[in-house]
């Protein structure tokens, strides 16, 4: 793909199902590059059934999956007509594993397949899909379903993705592919692999389009070990500084926090783009850059263009539940909304990005301890070898019989079931209690008020016309600075 034909935006790949098919769908339709968020989707997608896909577009988009006979599975399963009755909890599907079931996996091609269809209904623009590369397990399923439906770009980061572009290549010429599972207390030389064979679910995988794949990287080492140590074509790179939302890099060195409990970033932790221009590969800047001057600060820097993940996030298009949008924008408006980088909410280990306003409602240390989820839970190898599977946000006790310990679990966050009743799909409990959402976003949400102008809401394309319009390019911004943050 010639560089005129690179997108100028990206917009953000906002999981759980924040970015969603609604989104990516407006953006592709104007002309930059939309992209659907595949972590967790497979639960977001049999929810979504369970509450009665009331305007039929998960129905329709299954009518086209190439394996008919389990999408009637799976509306026999999980589609209700009525919607849930008051109360009554989601069908759950089961936690992933190295290995899963035939039909645990195809229930991941499907949702994956769906949510990419939908995004490209009716238009020909391009559409990504972004998953987490810590999420392993159920990656190469979503990745095929995210091919079948013929998706453009996948953009991975949360990790080091080497072993991805050898991936699509194979899936792409109907071949298994297989990933290293990362396994706590490995023996030296022992390896694990979770493996995807097409040939599994069709009896003749067909010859797919080879998305393109875009690197999310922090640092211009990992972008030049991608770049020439990869198993298969990195072809192009999103540089992401520690501004941006939901996850972050942890700094480089040794960890030290602020006044306020949050990392501290220097120096060292920032990009040289000259250098990364250098591997004649196209990039994108994250973080900091969503206005005119960033756009146009970026291209003058060297970068193809901007990926964009706050702005689109409050959009109407965007899954987050309306009244959770409308109070945080109403706190931008107002000058009293933060964003707090909390180093260790997330059970990844990496920093992860929470809103904090007073009055929202969110997950707390109140929260019983419940993982019912599972795609942060890391494998491990117990005493008689075999592999199991931990999460430090789950039960304490559970955790330390694990080989977890106490410490291990001081603070963490649920962000499966969180974010998941962010965009209206909570798990209802015991006595009636429905999972909090827990919001994140990019420092940017705390200097959204130029942008809004007063407004309460606004549509992804608003974001689109203000982003594109022209402006004298600028210096690409510093981290944010912002004063203590509110009380969660």
């Amino acid at each position: 793909m010639t560089a005129a034909a690179l997108p100028l935006v990206i917009q953000g790949g906002m999981g759980v199902a924040v970015s969603n098919w609604t989104l990516a769908r407006a953006v592709s339709r104007a002309g930059q590059l939309g992209v659907v968020s595949g972590t967790a989707i497979d639960d977001v997608f049999v929810r979504r059934l369970q509450d009665g896909d009331v305007c039929g577009s998960i129905r329709r988009a299954l009518e086209h999956f190439p394996l008919p006979d389990v999408a009637a599975e799976i509306l026999k399963r999980f589609h209700r007509p009525a919607g849930m009755p008051e109360g009554e909890p989601y069908k759950a599907l089961p936690m992933y594993r190295q290995a899963v079931s035939a039909l645990r996996e195809q229930i991941t091609m499907a949702s994956n397949f769906v949510e990419v269809w939908l995004a490209k209904e009716g238009h020909d623009g391009i559409v990504g899909i972004n998953l987490l590369t810590k999420v392993q397990m159920p990656n190469l399923a979503s990745l095929y379903g995210a091919m079948l439906a013929g998706v453009d770009y996948v953009l991975m980061g949360a990790g080091i993705p080497r072993e991805i572009p050898g991936a699509l290549d194979a899936m792409a010429e109907g071949r298994a592919a297989s990933l290293k599972l990362d396994v706590e207390g490995a023996l030296p030389g022992e390896t694990h692999l979770i493996t995807f064979d097409p040939a599994k679910h069709l009896a003749a995988p067909p010859q797919l389009k080879r998305p393109m794949f875009l690197a999310i990287v922090s640092a211009n080492s990992l972008a030049m070990t991608l770049a020439r140590k990869a198993n298969g074509k990195v072809d192009g790179f999103v540089v992401e500084g520690w501004t941006a939302g939901g996850h972050n890099a942890p700094p480089r060195g040794e960890m030290k926090l602020n006044e306020y409990g949050e990392p501290i970033y220097g120096e060292r932790d920032s990009v040289d783009l000259a250098k990364l221009a250098e591997l004649g590969l196209p990039f994108w800047i994250a973080g900091g850059v969503s206005s005119p001057g960033g756009l146009a600060a970026a291209r003058a820097a060297g970068a193809q263009g901007i990926q964009v993940g706050t702005l689109f996030a409050f959009s109407d298009d965007s899954g987050i539940l309306p009244h959770l949008k409308a109070e945080v924008l109403a706190g931008v408006n107002a000058g009293k909304a933060v964003v707090f980088t909390d180093a260790i909410a997330s059970p990844t280990g990496y920093p992860f990005k929470l809103v904090r306003l007073e009055g929202l409602v969110q997950q707390d240390d109140t929260r019983i301890r419940n993982c019912d989820l599972g795609y942060l839970r890391s494998a491990y190898r117990r005493e008689d070898g075999r592999l199991d599977y931990r999460c430090s946000a789950e039960p304490i006790d559970t955790f330390v019989k694990k080989g977890g310990t106490v410490e291990g679990t001081a603070g963490k966050r649920c962000l499966c079931n969180g974010l998941l009743a962010t965009i209206g799909l909570g798990q209802r409990r015991d006595d009636d209690v429905v999972e909090p959402p827990l919001m994140t976003s990019g420092d940017e949400l705390q200097t959204m008020q130029g942008f809004l102008a007063g407004r309460a809401s606004y549509r992804a394309t608003d974001v689109l016309d203000y982003l594109l319009s022209e402006s004298c390019p600028t210096e690409l911004p510093a981290a944010v600075t912002y004063e203590a943050p509110v009380a969660s």
